[in-house]
């Protein structure tokens, strides 16, 4: 700063009051002291400004399982619009499904002085993040609640939504439906498998844990687990994917596949509309989810001291072909 007040001819604090958008400065001058920012290429040290005046930072924290993922590309973005509208800037990093990694990013997040976090948490522990809740830092967690701390949580209907799934595949005059699904150990793989078992239960079919395959969606994952439930004498004429990826994989088992079940996914992913045929799917709206989260977390960073709350947004099926074959 000191630099370009020398090149301007005028004192440090005037380039302060310049670079601060402060009144007092005359046209000329500010001119003169913006020519000299832009010539010494000068800029301002936001971190070092927020921290004397005690005020924010300008950035929210966001921690996802993978950036790289459609359905967390669209989730940031969201995130993004919202953050935008008060003013802020979002920093975003990628857990990989690994609990060390959440509380590293989270923690790296905090000692850069975000105003609030946003978790789609990898883990089941969440008290290291106890005592920057205390120094203030609002956390909200999305997707999936937080493990062992009470907090804000945006969630969607998980339950309800693979009830719906195995109910509309039973009035299509299914019986034998199978349900591939993600690691047990993630929250929402775990509710979908409950809402499956209840989803049989409520229709009046028997649940068959032979029909159920839980495991990280890989090529080779998902293409075992539908050789066994569609492959024998008794094969599964609908199968419910746990998630996009799931149902990704899927698809591209059964592609030369002489016995093509009905298929139901639980998200919707692009193109889905467009294959052939067009895949039933029971879809949320992630910005909505992304939205709610972030209005919650501003709502907290602008004082709101009221009791944590949880948010539960509703999934819609969408039928498309693919869901509504026959047995």
């Amino acid at each position: 700063m000191s630099d370009v007040a020398r090149l301007a001819g005028v004192s440090i604090k005037t380039v302060s009051r310049v670079v601060n958008d402060e009144p007092a400065v005359h046209p000329d001058t500010a001119e003169r002291v913006v020519a000299a920012i832009e010539q010494l290429g000068f800029r301002r040290n936001l971190g070092a400004r927020n921290l004397r005046r005690g005020s924010t930072t300008g950035t929210i924290g966001l921690v996802v399982e993978d950036v790289g993922n459609p359905f967390y590309s669209e989730l940031n973005r969201a995130v993004e619009r919202i953050a935008t509208s008060f003013g802020r800037h979002v920093l975003t990093g990628s857990s990989g499904e690994n609990s060390d990694r959440e509380r590293e990013l989270s923690l790296e997040f905090c000692a850069r002085r975000v105003d609030g976090l946003l978790i789609v948490p990898a883990g089941l522990q969440h008290g290291y993040l106890v005592p920057e809740m205390r120094a203030g830092t609002p956390v909200v967690f999305l997707d999936r609640p937080a493990g062992d701390i009470v907090a804000d949580t945006v969630l969607v209907d998980n339950l309800g939504g693979t009830i719906e799934a195995v109910s509309h595949l039973v009035r299509h005059g299914h019986r034998r439906i199978a349900f591939l699904g993600d690691s047990p150990d993630i929250f929402t793989a775990a509710e979908r498998l409950r809402g499956f078992r209840e989803g049989c239960v409520r229709n009046g079919i028997s649940y068959d844990e032979s029909l159920v395959a839980m495991q990280t969606p890989t090529p080779e994952t998902v293409g075992q687990a539908v050789r066994k439930l569609i492959g024998g004498p008794n094969p599964a004429t609908a199968v419910i994917a746990g998630n996009n990826r799931v149902a990704v994989h899927l698809l591209r088992a059964l592609a030369h596949a002489e016995h093509r079940p009905a298929l139901v996914s639980f998200d919707d992913f692009e193109l889905a509309d467009l294959l052939d045929p067009p895949v039933t799917v029971i879809a949320h709206d992630v910005s909505a989810l992304g939205h709610a989260a972030a209005e919650l977390l501003f709502a907290r960073i602008q004082g709101d001291q009221s009791a944590p709350r949880k948010v539960v947004l509703p999934v819609h099926l969408v039928a498309r072909g693919s869901g509504e074959a026959a047995p």
